[in-house]
């Protein structure tokens, strides 16, 4: 998953890894971001696997989540022959220039202010993966969420949350 500060980028990789941990054996969690603790370049390498991880470096990933399009440029080129690139569509000048793996757009950031909260772009895109790569149940996110913020106090946002996962998942579903 990679982005800039400030978007969400290390929260979605760490509900996706902890929510991973329900259904994998080894998980990996490895957050990178600049000194800018906004806008600056951002990234969050998850692995779930049922077997050991030898490293949490990739040097090519099976699926990318791009959540600000001006990122795609630095990043498009980690994604294997085959995987899996979900990107924000905001912004997006070209289309990306590769025909070895499924690209994907999504207008996530205008999806999420119809939905009342610019914040939960990230949770939309994540919806989009979790549909498309079938890697857990959405119901292990919801879960997380749940955790994370299931307060009294915070039930707006939990619901606003949940629906953008499932949003993100509908958007695929769709075509």
């Amino acid at each position: 998953m990679a982005g800039v500060g400030g978007r969400g980028v290390l929260l979605a990789g760490l509900l996706f890894v902890r929510a991973g941990s329900q259904r994998y054996q080894h998980v990996s969690w490895m957050p990178s971001y600049s000194a800018a603790m906004r806008g600056g370049p951002c990234e969050a390498t998850v692995i779930l696997s049922d077997t050991p991880i030898a490293s949490p470096m990739l040097v090519k990933s099976q699926s990318l989540i791009i959540m600000e399009s001006s990122q795609l440029g630095r990043y498009v080129d980690r994604v294997r022959r085959g995987g899996l690139l979900i990107t924000e569509s905001a912004g997006l000048r070209d289309k990306v220039a590769r025909d070895d793996i499924q690209a994907v757009y999504l207008p996530a950031i205008e999806k999420s202010v119809e939905l009342g909260d610019v914040r939960v772009s990230n949770l939309i895109l994540l919806g989009a993966y979790i549909k498309l790569s079938g890697a857990i149940a959405p119901e292990l996110i919801e879960a997380e969420l749940e955790r994370r913020m299931g307060g009294a106090s915070r039930q707006e946002l939990l619901a606003t949350n949940k629906k953008a996962l499932r949003l993100g998942m509908e958007l695929v579903a769709q075509g």
